[in-house]
């Protein structure tokens, strides 16, 4: 590996830190009734309001639809994440300080697989949270589901419910796409300096 792709790819690592400082997700709730709005944040290991009282008021308003109360201490996913994150950064302090690309391969793939397999476990989580609900709850439609988007807005009766990456899930595609980018690289120079030299044109003596 060359020294620029071992910068790199140390700087990955470093910027995932960033989750555990900065919130990893944010879903925010807008209706008429609400003008000031509510939502919450994600963070690698906990979720709260995005204001004082947002969880409490979300959960109150969910009871009336059958929607599950949110308590972070019974996400299981809470309690593993920061550890997971360790070992991205780890992992790829570990590549950036022994430089081979094999080492390189391996650390990108595994780290596809745990992005790809966090953001279906979270969509999977959205859609229970949405789906799974009380059938003796105040408020019942026939059909209605309460899912909120992956990314982007929806409408979900008179609310919008939005969802985007906050900092620290910005972090960790900007940390994804400088390991991929290195993989870009190595595998460029690999073939560039395989490729025959061009052999160069004979001269012709003059007549």
């Amino acid at each position: 590996m060359s020294k620029l792709s071992r910068v790199l790819v140390a700087m990955a690592g470093l910027v995932l830190a960033l989750l555990y400082v900065t919130p990893m997700w944010r879903i925010d709730l807008g209706a008429p009734q609400y003008p000031e709005g509510m939502g919450m944040r994600i963070w690698v290991n906990q979720i709260q309001g995005a204001k004082p009282n947002d969880l409490q008021n979300i959960n109150g308003l969910n009871h009336y639809i059958g929607m599950a109360p949110i308590h972070p201490d019974e996400i299981a996913e809470l309690r593993f994440m920061p550890w997971i994150v360790a070992g991205l950064i780890g992992g790829a302090l570990l590549v950036a300080g022994l430089g081979r690309r094999p080492v390189l391969y391996g650390f990108t793939a595994l780290y596809c697989v745990v992005a790809a397999a966090g953001l279906y476990d979270f969509w999977r989580w959205e859609y229970d949270y949405g789906h799974d609900l009380d059938p003796t709850a105040a408020i019942r439609i026939p059909g209605a589901s309460y899912q909120p988007p992956l990314l982007g807005a929806k409408k979900i009766m008179n609310f919008t419910a939005a969802s985007w990456p906050h900092i620290g899930g910005i972090a960790a595609f900007v940390s994804l796409g400088l390991v991929l980018l290195v993989v870009v690289l190595e595998w460029r120079g690999r073939a560039a300096r395989r490729a025959p030299l061009a052999s160069p044109a004979p001269r012709v003596s003059p007549a």
